[in-house]
């Protein structure tokens, strides 16, 4: 195959019209850097290919008796993993993906070619080809690694341009290697500043050890990921990135964390209940006793005796509070369709959203999802996040977005506000009994929810950025 010099193009398509006009769109754009030949017939493209002179094929889907799809399919005969762009007609989807699985590395739209397009299109193949074929050439192991790995492999070049991506990389990611060979590393960044700095860095300066980042995917999903990079050629100062997706990993060990916490919360409020009502109990029998002795006839002595017995009945009453939200509770389950609920917890909810005039922003998903839950105590829970979020924003600018979505025999419910937010500091806290940031309230209301959500095998996460609002996920297991 041609690899100097001038690439040679094969165009196979039998409309020679077509020929001429993409001939025109190549020497505009990049006079004398591409030869293209032309092969009026499925025959004599499979003849040319043979000859293995060209660098690139251009490949008309539809070839008289035979399609582009056939022509893919003979290059895979001959253990050839050549670059070819697919021509298809326009909005057929059916025969792009088909072209796509059949090897093409990229296809055009006939319709819709311009002279920038087809050169970018070019440009991008035969670069991720050339790139690809050095890594196969040098070392064929290491190729199949690549292509079939779990973990995510970017290969870079030393200003952290992205070159190429193996399949995993580009499913997670959720782009398509067009579109990620126009991106750096930096672009995959979920913190811009985070992006900055890693970019600021010269590759060369890294070690092999894993570090932890923030990416962001396409469809705007954050990733937790470790990513280590080391030098992979020398000569043309590539490095390769394994990044391994540790989003699960991390989710799983907060959930686990966050049981523990919530069961040794549970053990401490069991022994503080224990210690301090023998005590208190006491103290309320010494003030009754007193209440009833001579000295408490005057008025001063009756007072102070009723600040006692009132502030002994309030202790009690949070020792109770604190028992009732952190021990295990007794759930009556029954299958219940999480939609229907969060209507009535947004109606139970509703007349304080007109107090504070906020808007709400439904947005439950397509398929109803059937769980498993407690109606009555689920309530209390979903009303409590509805409540906070009213609370933390200003009347009249308040906007109160719900919305479902299911994966993964799960489903995710996630009510966002655009109130004051949290600090990262306080962040940590908030299920924690008693800690509350409101003038009133116990600080246990939060605590009962997530208590009320882990009974019901569920988790709770909380994404919060002070001045913009805060976002609660739960999910729970669907039905079976």
């Amino acid at each position: 195959m041609a690899n100097t010099g001038m690439k040679r193009i094969l165009m196979i398509d039998d409309d020679e019209d077509d020929f001429f006009l993409v001939n025109a769109l190549l020497q505009d754009i990049s006079p004398d850097q591409y030869l293209l030949e032309w092969a009026s017939s499925y025959q004599k493209g499979i003849i040319a290919i043979e000859s293995m002179q060209h660098d690139l094929y251009l490949v008309d889907y539809r070839l008289g008796g035979y399609t582009g799809i056939d022509v893919l399919k003979h290059f895979r005969q001959l253990g050839i993993n050549a670059p070819v762009i697919l021509f298809t007609g326009k909005g057929d989807y059916r025969i792009d993906k088909e072209a796509m699985e059949a090897g093409a590395s990229d296809y055009l739209v006939k319709s819709e070619i311009n002279a920038a397009l087809l050169e970018r299109a070019i440009r991008y193949t035969l670069d991720k080809y050339a790139h690809l074929s050095a890594i196969a050439n040098s070392e064929k192991r290491y190729f199949s690694i690549f292509e079939k790995s779990n973990d995510l492999i970017v290969l870079v070049d030393k200003d952290q341009r992205i070159i190429a991506a193996n399949p995993a990389a580009l499913r997670l990611l959720g782009y398509d290697d067009v579109d990620l060979y126009s991106f750096h590393l930096k672009d995959l960044f979920a913190d811009e500043n985070e992006g900055r700095n890693f970019a600021a860095q010269p590759l060369s300066e890294f070690n092999t050890q894993h570090k932890e980042y923030l990416f962001r995917s396409r469809q705007n999903q954050l990733l937790e990921v470790t990513m280590s990079v080391s030098l992979l050629d020398e000569k043309k100062d590539l490095y390769l990135c394994l990044i391994q997706d540790v989003t699960a990993q991390k989710q799983k060990a907060r959930e686990k964390q966050q049981h523990e916490k919530f069961a040794i919360t549970g053990r401490i409020a069991r022994v503080v209940a224990h210690e301090v009502r023998n005590p208190l109990t006491n103290i309320l029998l010494a003030t009754s006793q007193l209440k009833m002795e001579p000295v408490a006839e005057t008025e001063e002595a009756q007072l102070y005796l009723d600040i006692m017995e009132r502030n002994c009945t309030r202790i009690n009453q949070l020792v109770t509070e604190l028992l009732q939200s952190t021990k295990m509770v007794e759930l009556n389950m029954q299958e219940q369709n999480l939609h229907s609920m969060i209507d009535k917890a947004v109606q139970m909810a509703a007349d304080r959203m007109q107090l504070h005039n906020v808007r709400l922003v439904y947005k439950p998903g397509a398929v109803s999802p059937l769980i498993l839950a407690d109606e009555e105590k689920l309530l209390i829970a979903l009303l409590n996040i509805i409540i906070n979020g009213i609370e933390a924003m200003e009347p009249g600018k308040g906007v109160l977005e719900i919305e479902t979505s299911s994966d993964n025999n799960k489903v995710v419910l996630r009510i966002t506000d655009n109130g004051s937010g949290i600090s990262a500091e306080n962040l940590g806290k908030l299920f924690e009994p008693f800690f509350t940031s409101k003038t009133k309230g116990t600080g246990l209301g939060l605590t009962a929810t997530q208590n009320i959500i882990l009974n019901h095998k569920g988790t709770i996460n909380v994404e919060s950025t002070p001045g913009e609002g805060t976002s609660f996920f739960v999910t729970f297991p669907l039905r079976s």
